[in-house]
């Protein structure tokens, strides 16, 4: 098969899994929708996020990628809660930090958001830190302290980026690429 044939396959295949990140949640669909909101100053949110994305996945009949979902939505949601400073026209005095977390899995992929009232871009990390070849002879002590999660996320996901919100806020994505279909029966 030809380079052209290839880069083709691979941008019908890209455009097919956003016309369904995109899609709005209809029950009569293929796909199983889950939205949890909690709050980053509750001392158990990302516990509570990891739970709920592992039940979601095994009710839905995937449980072979809880652990790498339970993971990227740990990563995810323990960035809004070290990081987000909720943008004025959304902070209320006294008020927690909004988190919703947005699980859509459909046939080939299960799309994961993280939503908060912070409009700053993330920092996705470009590229390696060090060589992988190297990396394994480097001591931890001349490795960074912070910014792991969104490499992790990286490496774990097909993709990662992330929508502005109209009001304020963002969301981050990431798509996992799945090597089987959904099993329709529950657990």
């Amino acid at each position: 098969m030809d380079a052209r044939r290839v880069r083709h396959e691979r941008v019908v295949e890209e455009l097919d899994a956003f016309a369904h990140w995109f899609a709005v949640p209809d029950p009569s669909s293929d796909g199983h929708f889950l939205t949890l909101t909690l709050f980053a100053e509750y001392r158990d949110t990302a516990r509570v996020a990891r739970d709920m994305t592992a039940v979601f996945l095994e009710r839905s009949g995937m449980s072979q990628i809880v652990d790498d979902a339970r993971l990227v939505v740990s990563e995810l949601v323990g960035n809004v809660v070290n990081h987000v400073v909720p943008e004025p026209c959304l902070a209320q005095p006294g008020g927690s930090r909004r988190i919703d977390v947005i699980l859509k899995l459909w046939p080939k992929w299960l799309f994961i958001g993280i939503k908060d009232e912070d409009s700053t871009p993330p920092l996705l990390p470009m590229g390696e830190t060090f060589p992988p070849g190297l990396l394994g002879q480097l001591s931890e002590a001349i490795l960074p302290d912070s910014g792991r999660g969104l490499l992790i996320v990286q490496r774990l996901a097909a993709a990662t980026w992330w929508t502005p919100e109209d009001k304020g806020g963002k969301t981050v994505w990431c798509r996992l690429d799945l090597d089987e279909g959904v099993d329709d029966s529950p657990s």
